[in-house]
């Protein structure tokens, strides 16, 4: 029996600018498979997600944001 590994993995948005952005882009991110939790930051555009990275990877999650309408990146803070 294999664990699936959690990933916690931070990205910075850009281009929403009212909360209900937030909540699109929830739901999006919280549409893939391996995604176990996404919060998004209004105030500091910061995008949290835990994911199991063997099945969704960064640029997945970048991809469903991009798909909601917005720009995220990888960020370290």
């Amino acid at each position: 029996m294999t664990t699936a590994t959690t990933t916690h993995t931070m990205l910075r948005a850009e281009g929403f600018s009212c909360p209900s952005c937030v909540k699109k882009i929830e739901k999006h991110v919280g549409r893939l498979k391996g995604v176990e939790n996404v919060k998004v930051r209004f105030a500091s555009a910061r995008i949290e997600v835990d994911h199991d990275e063997s099945v969704t990877s960064v640029d997945d999650i970048v991809a469903a944001v991009a798909k909601a309408g917005f720009t995220a990146a990888p960020s370290a803070f």
